[in-house]
Protein backbone atom coordinates (compact mmCIF):
# COMPACT_ATOMS: atom_id res chain seq x y z
CA UNK A 1 0.00 0.00 0.00
CA UNK A 2 2.86 2.40 0.81
CA UNK A 3 4.36 1.89 -2.64
CA UNK A 4 0.98 2.45 -4.31
CA UNK A 5 0.42 5.67 -2.35
CA UNK A 6 3.88 6.92 -3.28
CA UNK A 7 3.21 6.22 -6.97
CA UNK A 8 -0.02 8.22 -6.83
CA UNK A 9 1.74 11.02 -4.97
CA UNK A 10 4.43 11.15 -7.61
CA UNK A 11 2.01 12.28 -10.32
CA UNK A 12 1.37 15.49 -8.39
CA UNK A 13 4.74 16.03 -6.72
CA UNK A 14 7.59 13.93 -8.14
CA UNK A 15 10.32 15.48 -5.99
CA UNK A 16 8.61 14.69 -2.68
CA UNK A 17 7.59 11.24 -3.87
CA UNK A 18 11.15 10.24 -4.80
CA UNK A 19 12.44 11.73 -1.55
CA UNK A 20 9.93 9.48 0.25
CA UNK A 21 11.15 6.43 -1.66
CA UNK A 22 14.75 7.16 -0.67
CA UNK A 23 13.92 7.74 2.99
CA UNK A 24 11.52 4.79 3.24
CA UNK A 25 13.32 2.15 1.19
CA UNK A 26 16.96 3.22 1.40
CA UNK A 27 19.05 1.20 -1.09
CA UNK A 28 15.84 -0.43 -2.35
CA UNK A 29 14.47 2.92 -3.55
CA UNK A 30 15.28 1.79 -7.09
CA UNK A 31 12.45 -0.78 -6.81
CA UNK A 32 9.47 1.64 -7.08
CA UNK A 33 11.34 3.52 -9.80
CA UNK A 34 11.73 0.27 -11.75
CA UNK A 35 8.06 -0.53 -11.14
CA UNK A 36 6.76 2.77 -12.55
CA UNK A 37 8.89 2.60 -15.69
CA UNK A 38 8.08 -1.05 -16.28
CA UNK A 39 4.33 -0.67 -15.76
CA UNK A 40 4.10 2.46 -17.91
CA UNK A 41 5.24 0.57 -20.99
CA UNK A 42 4.85 -3.05 -19.93
CA UNK A 43 1.14 -2.96 -19.16
CA UNK A 44 -1.06 -1.30 -21.75
CA UNK A 45 -3.54 -0.14 -19.07
CA UNK A 46 -1.21 2.49 -17.51
CA UNK A 47 0.01 4.95 -20.18
CA UNK A 48 -0.61 7.91 -17.84
CA UNK A 49 2.33 7.13 -15.56
CA UNK A 50 4.93 9.94 -15.77
CA UNK A 51 8.03 8.22 -17.14
CA UNK A 52 9.82 11.30 -18.50
CA UNK A 53 9.42 13.47 -15.42
CA UNK A 54 10.18 10.51 -13.18
CA UNK A 55 13.57 9.96 -14.78
CA UNK A 56 14.35 13.67 -14.74
CA UNK A 57 13.46 13.93 -11.04
CA UNK A 58 15.45 10.79 -10.23
CA UNK A 59 18.44 12.29 -12.02
CA UNK A 60 18.28 15.29 -9.68
CA UNK A 61 18.66 12.97 -6.71
CA UNK A 62 21.53 11.18 -8.43
CA UNK A 63 23.47 14.43 -8.28
CA UNK A 64 22.49 14.98 -4.65
CA UNK A 65 23.58 11.51 -3.56
CA UNK A 66 20.23 9.80 -3.12
CA UNK A 67 20.86 7.62 -6.15
CA UNK A 68 23.96 6.38 -7.91
CA UNK A 69 23.77 7.64 -11.49
CA UNK A 70 25.25 4.46 -13.07
CA UNK A 71 22.86 2.25 -11.08
CA UNK A 72 19.94 4.57 -11.80
CA UNK A 73 20.59 4.52 -15.54
CA UNK A 74 21.01 0.74 -15.51
CA UNK A 75 17.74 0.19 -13.61
CA UNK A 76 15.85 2.58 -15.88
CA UNK A 77 17.24 0.97 -19.05
CA UNK A 78 16.33 -2.55 -17.92
CA UNK A 79 12.84 -1.50 -16.83
CA UNK A 80 12.17 0.28 -20.12
CA UNK A 81 13.41 -2.59 -22.29
CA UNK A 82 11.75 -5.37 -20.32
CA UNK A 83 8.52 -3.38 -20.12
CA UNK A 84 8.33 -2.99 -23.89
CA UNK A 85 9.11 -6.67 -24.41
CA UNK A 86 6.28 -7.60 -22.07
CA UNK A 87 3.90 -5.26 -23.88
CA UNK A 88 4.96 -6.72 -27.24
CA UNK A 89 4.13 -10.20 -25.95
CA UNK A 90 0.71 -9.05 -24.75
CA UNK A 91 0.01 -7.47 -28.13
CA UNK A 92 1.03 -10.56 -30.05
CA UNK A 93 -1.34 -12.78 -28.04
CA UNK A 94 -4.25 -10.49 -27.21
CA UNK A 95 -3.73 -7.28 -29.18
CA UNK A 96 -6.50 -7.49 -31.75
CA UNK A 97 -8.97 -8.85 -29.22
CA UNK A 98 -8.24 -6.04 -26.75
CA UNK A 99 -8.56 -3.34 -29.43
CA UNK A 100 -11.89 -4.78 -30.63
CA UNK A 101 -13.24 -4.94 -27.08
CA UNK A 102 -12.86 -1.19 -26.59
CA UNK A 103 -12.56 -1.77 -22.84
CA UNK A 104 -9.27 0.08 -22.34
CA UNK A 105 -10.30 3.67 -21.68
CA UNK A 106 -6.97 5.16 -22.71
CA UNK A 107 -6.76 3.15 -25.94
CA UNK A 108 -8.98 5.57 -27.86
CA UNK A 109 -9.30 5.61 -31.67
CA UNK A 110 -7.35 8.89 -31.71
CA UNK A 111 -4.43 7.40 -29.79
CA UNK A 112 -4.47 4.27 -31.92
CA UNK A 113 -4.30 6.54 -34.97
CA UNK A 114 -1.44 8.56 -33.48
CA UNK A 115 0.55 5.42 -32.72
CA UNK A 116 -0.19 3.82 -36.05
CA UNK A 117 0.94 6.99 -37.83
CA UNK A 118 4.32 6.70 -36.10
CA UNK A 119 4.69 3.06 -37.13
CA UNK A 120 3.47 3.69 -40.68
CA UNK A 121 5.83 6.60 -41.17
CA UNK A 122 8.98 5.21 -39.57
CA UNK A 123 8.48 1.44 -39.74
CA UNK A 124 10.55 -0.43 -37.16
CA UNK A 125 12.41 2.80 -36.36
CA UNK A 126 9.07 4.01 -35.01
CA UNK A 127 9.73 1.82 -31.95
CA UNK A 128 12.71 4.08 -31.21
CA UNK A 129 10.85 7.30 -32.04
CA UNK A 130 7.77 6.30 -30.05
CA UNK A 131 9.85 5.79 -26.91
CA UNK A 132 10.10 9.58 -26.54
CA UNK A 133 6.34 10.20 -26.86
CA UNK A 134 4.10 9.90 -23.77
CA UNK A 135 1.11 7.59 -24.22
CA UNK A 136 2.39 6.60 -27.68
CA UNK A 137 5.33 4.72 -26.15
CA UNK A 138 2.87 2.52 -24.24
CA UNK A 139 0.90 1.61 -27.36
CA UNK A 140 3.78 1.20 -29.86
CA UNK A 141 4.90 -2.29 -28.69
CA UNK A 142 1.29 -3.39 -28.36
CA UNK A 143 0.26 -2.31 -31.88
CA UNK A 144 3.58 -3.27 -33.46
CA UNK A 145 3.22 -6.89 -32.39
CA UNK A 146 -0.48 -7.15 -33.21
CA UNK A 147 0.38 -5.63 -36.60
CA UNK A 148 2.89 -8.37 -37.37
CA UNK A 149 6.29 -6.75 -36.68
CA UNK A 150 9.04 -9.34 -36.24
CA UNK A 151 10.30 -9.85 -32.70
CA UNK A 152 13.97 -9.46 -33.62
CA UNK A 153 13.45 -6.17 -35.43
CA UNK A 154 11.32 -4.84 -32.57
CA UNK A 155 13.87 -5.91 -29.96
CA UNK A 156 16.74 -4.11 -31.72
CA UNK A 157 14.95 -0.76 -31.74
CA UNK A 158 13.47 -1.36 -28.31
CA UNK A 159 16.93 -1.78 -26.79
CA UNK A 160 18.33 1.27 -28.60
CA UNK A 161 15.32 3.39 -27.69
CA UNK A 162 15.16 2.27 -24.08
CA UNK A 163 18.85 2.88 -23.44
CA UNK A 164 18.81 6.29 -25.15
CA UNK A 165 15.62 7.45 -23.43
CA UNK A 166 16.63 6.34 -19.94
CA UNK A 167 20.17 7.72 -20.23
CA UNK A 168 19.06 11.04 -21.70
CA UNK A 169 16.39 11.96 -19.15
CA UNK A 170 18.30 10.84 -16.06
CA UNK A 171 21.40 12.69 -17.25
CA UNK A 172 19.39 15.84 -17.95
CA UNK A 173 18.06 15.72 -14.41
CA UNK A 174 21.51 15.16 -12.98
CA UNK A 175 23.09 18.00 -14.97
CA UNK A 176 20.33 20.61 -14.76
CA UNK A 177 18.38 19.57 -11.66
CA UNK A 178 20.30 21.74 -9.21
CA UNK A 179 19.93 24.95 -11.20
CA UNK A 180 17.95 27.33 -8.93
CA UNK A 181 15.34 28.10 -11.60
CA UNK A 182 14.72 24.38 -12.19
CA UNK A 183 14.42 23.72 -8.46
CA UNK A 184 11.97 26.61 -8.03
CA UNK A 185 9.86 25.63 -11.04
CA UNK A 186 10.27 21.87 -11.08
CA UNK A 187 6.65 21.08 -11.94
CA UNK A 188 6.76 23.60 -14.80
CA UNK A 189 9.98 22.06 -16.13
CA UNK A 190 8.46 18.57 -15.93
CA UNK A 191 5.43 19.76 -17.90
CA UNK A 192 7.75 21.34 -20.46
CA UNK A 193 9.60 18.05 -20.88
CA UNK A 194 6.35 16.21 -21.51
CA UNK A 195 5.11 18.93 -23.87
CA UNK A 196 8.28 18.78 -25.94
CA UNK A 197 7.93 15.01 -26.15
CA UNK A 198 4.34 15.33 -27.38
CA UNK A 199 5.15 17.80 -30.17
CA UNK A 200 6.29 15.14 -32.67
CA UNK A 201 3.03 13.25 -32.15
CA UNK A 202 0.92 16.33 -32.82
CA UNK A 203 2.95 17.27 -35.89
CA UNK A 204 2.73 13.71 -37.22
CA UNK A 205 -1.04 13.56 -36.79
CA UNK A 206 -1.56 16.95 -38.45
CA UNK A 207 0.66 16.03 -41.39
CA UNK A 208 -1.05 12.67 -41.81
CA UNK A 209 -4.49 14.26 -41.85
CA UNK A 210 -3.38 16.96 -44.27
CA UNK A 211 -2.03 14.24 -46.56
CA UNK A 212 -5.33 12.35 -46.32
CA UNK A 213 -7.34 15.47 -47.15
CA UNK A 214 -5.05 16.26 -50.08
CA UNK A 215 -5.41 12.73 -51.41
CA UNK A 216 -9.18 13.05 -51.35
Amino acid sequence: MDILQSLISFTSNPTNAILYWISAFGPFAYAPLFLVIFVETGVVFFPFLPGDSLLFAAGVFAQNGGFSLPVLVSVACIAAIVGDQCNFAIGSKLGKRIVRSGKIRFLTPERIEQTQNVLDRYGAFGVFVGRFMPFVRTFVPFLASSGGMKWGKFTLWNVLGGVTWATLFTTLGCVFGNIPFVQSHFELCAIAIIAISVVPVIVGVIRARMHTVAAE
